[in-house]
């Protein structure tokens, strides 16, 4: 495993250490290593549904832009 050093602000350091305090984590490399596993699975799906649009806007089936389409998604899920 490839060691860093990373800095902290002083907030995201407090808060780092307040989730390994609640036991929620062991340590900050745990968490650090969580949240980018997060980030990456999110990016995942970001590409899936990019590549899903494209497709769509592509094919023909509808006019409107990506961005139209991602805003009506958005506005769906938010009511």
């Amino acid at each position: 495993m490839a060691r860093q050093s990373i800095s902290f602000t002083e907030p995201n350091d407090e808060w780092l250490k307040n989730q390994v305090d609640n036991k929620e984590y062991s340590s900050k490399s745990e968490l650090v290593n969580d949240l980018i596993r997060q980030a990456r699975n999110q990016q995942v799906q970001i590409d899936w549904i990019r590549t899903k649009l494209e497709r769509a806007e592509n094919s023909g089936f509808t006019s409107d832009s990506k961005s139209q389409i991602l805003k009506q998604s958005k506005d769906l899920l938010n009511g």
